[in-house]
């Protein structure tokens, strides 16, 4: 099979948001009136961001999952995306659950598959997508103010269980290492969640690299530091799961875990009702785990109020 071949058989669909359709060497879109662009693009490689037993179609829903959470926290509607697919032959049995996975997770987004790339060498998969947002309404790093409440998104947690499950190091129940493989393989991007928050949340970020790790960044921009209640922030994880561990990885794979994609936002403590409406509006239930502090820094607390010593990492692709 060759590689137009390749891509008219598992990629190519009618569009209606790219001006000619897949076929020339650009895509043409045009955001609709008094409305800005949202661009961002992610790459998973083999042995790094995914396992080689990873099923196909769940790939393929990763794949653009991620890019979908990085909308998300941009409060911003999926358009568009663009996909440029590295691997080592044209495998009609690894392609086809692949683009249904892939193709799929598009459809309930009404994300447009509009041009893209394909070539022979190690199993690469990069996406670039497109979103929408209201002019001066984006969700940014940079708005967290003193006094803000701190929220995350859903659970926490288990995709980082289901890694260690592979790696050996913990032993799991079935119906748990279930649970954390389908959130680590077929994460759900709060898009829903982004758009309602808009007008509400002051910062946004999708949890990649670690709940505190990417709490940082926000922090970084606002100029702000933060105190998280780490007691409720470890209480977010599937009780399932959680039932497997002891409370120190309990914390450790909260806290730090990664590979999450849930969102993790800043609100007035004058919004608590806001963003409990725009929770129950995207179907996606928020909790409270902390607040923004004037002083820079991150305190982390038990549930007693006690400061504790303990630091935490994130994923950093090049430490």
């Amino acid at each position: 099979m060759g590689e137009f071949d390749l891509i008219d058989k598992y990629f190519k669909r009618p569009v209606t948001r790219n001006a000619l359709g897949i076929g020339d060497d650009c895509a043409l879109l045009a955001p609709a009136a008094g409305m800005q662009l949202a661009v961002s693009s992610d790459m998973l490689v083999e042995g790094r961001h995914f396992l080689s037993t990873v099923e196909p179609s769940r790939l393929g829903h990763k794949a653009l999952a991620v890019n979908l959470s990085d909308l998300a926290a941009c409060g911003a509607r999926p358009l568009a995306f663009t996909l440029a697919l590295s691997m080592p032959q044209a495998d009609e049995a690894w392609l086809e659950p692949f683009s249904r996975g892939l193709l799929a997770l598009a459809d309930e987004y009404a994300c447009e598959l509009v041009g893209g790339d394909t070539t022979r060498g190690p199993l690469t998969i990069c996406i670039t997508v497109f979103g929408e947002v209201p002019t001066g309404q984006a969700l940014l790093r940079s708005g967290a103010r003193a006094g803000d409440d701190i929220y995350a998104s859903g659970t926490l947690g288990e995709a980082r269980l289901a890694l260690e499950a592979f790696r050996g190091s913990v032993s799991l129940p079935v119906e748990a290492f279930q649970r954390a493989r389908a959130r680590m393989e077929e994460p759900a991007p709060r898009v829903a969640l982004g758009e309602a928050l808009r007008g509400v949340a002051t910062a946004a970020i999708d949890v990649s690299d670690g709940l505190l790790g990417d709490l940082g960044h926000i922090l970084r921009g606002s100029g702000v530091g933060a105190r998280i209640d780490t007691a409720t922030a470890a209480g977010l994880m599937d009780p399932v799961c959680a039932a497997a561990l002891d409370e120190d990885r309990r914390l450790e794979y909260a806290l730090a875990g990664g590979d999450d994609y849930e969102l993790l936002f800043t609100a007035p403590a004058s919004s608590r009702g806001a963003v409990q409406e725009a929770a129950r509006q995207a179907g996606t239930p928020v909790t409270r785990i902390g607040s923004i502090e004037a002083a820079a820094g991150l305190r982390l607390v038990d549930a007693a109020g006690q400061p504790l010593q303990r630091r935490y990492g994130s994923f950093d692709h090049f430490a």
